[in-house]
């Protein structure tokens, strides 16, 4: 059957997937991060406080006193080309597109900030795409990140009247191929450094810990990371979690008390990496390569190396293309 002459044009059908990863400011500015902060903390999986007890709080003090702080934290990060997460996790979508070629559609988007999910689901579709994967790069599940990931694709689809056909990739903490990734990744590194580490320290992001009696599975999974990479390195790991905030008590151990704790015991070298992270950003490149090595040297330390996330390394890159080739089975025969 001929189309009508006037009907609107139909682009060809493709698989869509989107990468999906925390957020960050649109600027180093205290304007732009007071915007992200209260996009991010406003998020009640994020903060599981009452919005009568918690909004007082956010509005009246928080984001009046942190954007500043904040935003002279990322700019020591910041690039020509804008937040390192944001560079980083295009540059996945990219490298993933060379690798399977136009038949399937990439992006990235941010959970908080920009580019939003709602942006990328509609120019996922005005693309063709009838099916999406949604890739939250989040190894370990937890409630605070893939779950809100989820929360905003099902509130963004409950306006579409045309609504894609949707899968959701499952955490990776303990999948082969990831284990495998960050050993190779982690090993070559340590391989390269001008010294022998006392100490090889993993940091994953913090949680409170009242999110692990919930039932939240992020502390298990992060312990199983660091166990199977521990083996699989043949090396111990000392497990940390950073990014401490507000007054609740957190998964332990903390990494800069356990940081400054090393040196004073006679660990004078020290190698650490963020396995719960796939990409650099504000916490590994400011909280772990500046501050934590600062602490480190003033405690007693001698050498301090940072040791960088996949991103769009190869090994990060071929991880990510066997994950979502097998989310894709049956949708594509690539």
């Amino acid at each position: 059957m001929q189309r009508p002459a006037d009907h609107p044009e139909i682009p060809p059908r493709r698989i869509g997937v989107i990468l999906v990863n925390l957020g960050t400011p649109d600027a180093p500015t205290s304007a732009a991060v007071r915007g992200y902060l209260k996009q991010f903390l406003s998020d009640r999986r994020v903060v599981e406080i009452s919005p009568l007890i918690w909004q007082p709080i956010l509005r009246g003090i928080i984001l009046n006193t942190r954007p500043k702080k904040s935003a002279a934290n990322y700019a020591k990060v910041w690039t020509d080309r804008g937040s390192p997460l944001a560079v980083v996790t295009a540059d996945q979508a990219d490298a993933l597109q060379k690798h399977f070629g136009d038949a399937v559609y990439f992006s990235a988007a941010m959970r908080y900030g920009n580019p939003s999910i709602a942006s990328e689901l509609e120019k996922a579709k005005a693309a063709g795409c009838g099916r999406i994967l949604i890739a939250p790069l989040y190894p370990q599940y937890s409630g605070a990140t893939t779950a809100t990931v989820f929360d905003e694709v099902a509130r963004v689809m409950a306006d579409m009247r045309w609504q894609p056909a949707l899968r959701l990739l499952p955490p990776y903490y303990d999948d082969p191929v990831h284990i495998d990734a960050l050993a190779k990744s982690v090993g070559e590194a340590l391989e390269r450094l001008p010294f022998v580490p006392d100490a090889i320290v993993a940091s994953f992001h913090g949680m409170p810990e009242r999110t692990l009696h919930l039932g939240d599975p992020y502390h298990c999974q992060c312990q199983k990371t660091a166990r199977l990479l521990s083996e699989k390195l043949g090396r111990e790991l000392v497990v940390t979690f950073q990014s401490r905030f507000g007054r609740a008590k957190w998964l332990e151990p903390a990494t800069d008390s356990t940081l400054e704790r090393l040196a004073r015991q006679g660990k004078r070298k020290v190698a650490i990496f963020a396995p719960g992270f796939s990409a650099d950003c504000l916490e590994t490149l400011e909280e772990l390569a500046i501050q934590g090595k600062e602490s480190f040297l003033h405690a007693g330390g001698t050498d301090f190396a940072y040791i960088p996330c996949l991103n769009d390394s190869s090994e990060g890159i071929d991880m990510l293309e066997a994950l979502i080739r097998r989310e894709l089975a049956g949708w594509t025969n690539l």
